[in-house]
């Protein structure tokens, strides 16, 4: 009964790897809202492994390691493949890239920066209510709405700005930086339901709602900026 039950978390965790898989091939073939499906499908999934390791008390190390390997193809690759097509809008060859222009491959820092920051979770004790530097997840989502936002622009000139590979490149490099610096960002992680104990959750739970529903993708963006400034006030809001 035992083996069963902790075949269940992983089983789901497995899920969030076949989400991130077919997020890349989505990528590969300029599918980005059907990428962005996959990936926030692979996060749903990958908060839901945790949560049934908690609840069927069978946490364990191998689940913990399998769980960041996920992460690192739904939250690291996606993204960085993302970036790579964006900053290859001729569509080079590889070869061609190798060759002539390396712009794209900023965007592979981006997955390289993922894995660093889930090595480090693995072996940091510290995060247990909070988290030290952004999680990839939420770093994945905030730069699949780049190319979202291409889509369902919500201003006028944003797209030239979006599509500056100046703007890219830099960006690219921030989502490493806020990955793998020592912010501390509180856990979006219920332990129970009360009001006292997780009011901050319920707040940006229903700004996230709202941001969301006014601005679409451009709200999706300016949550997770919300949420990597509220590192800034750790302190202060807890």
């Amino acid at each position: 009964m035992k083996s069963i039950k902790s075949f269940i978390p992983n089983a789901i965790t497995a899920l969030n790897l076949l989400s991130g898989l077919l997020a890349v091939i989505a990528v590969l073939e300029n599918e980005i809202l059907l990428a962005m499906l996959f990936v926030f499908t692979g996060i749903v999934f990958d908060f839901f492994d945790g949560f049934a390791a908690r609840i069927l008390h069978v946490k364990s190390d191998m689940g913990k390691q399998l769980d960041s390997l996920a992460d690192l193809v739904t939250s690291g690759v996606v993204p960085g493949l993302a970036i790579y097509k964006m900053l290859n809008p001729s569509g080079f060859t590889l070869v061609e890239v190798l060759l002539f222009d390396q712009l794209p491959l900023v965007g592979l820092i981006i997955p390289i920066g993922a894995a660093f920051r889930l090595a480090f979770f693995n072996i940091d004790t510290r995060q247990t209510d909070h988290f030290i530097g952004l999680p990839t997840p939420a770093a994945a989502l905030l730069v699949l709405s780049i190319p979202c936002m291409l889509i369902f622009p919500t201003s006028d000139g944003l797209k030239e700005v979006l599509l500056s590979p100046y703007f890219l490149v830099g960006f690219s490099v921030f989502i490493v930086t806020v990955m793998n610096a020592p912010i501390k960002l509180f856990s979006l992680k219920f332990i129970n339901f009360s009001w006292q104990e997780n009011k901050l959750r319920y707040f940006f739970i229903v700004l996230s709602v709202s941001l969301l529903l006014s601005l679409e993708f451009a709200g999706l963006a300016l949550v997770i900026l919300t949420y990597i400034l509220s590192g800034f006030f750790y302190k202060k809001l807890f």
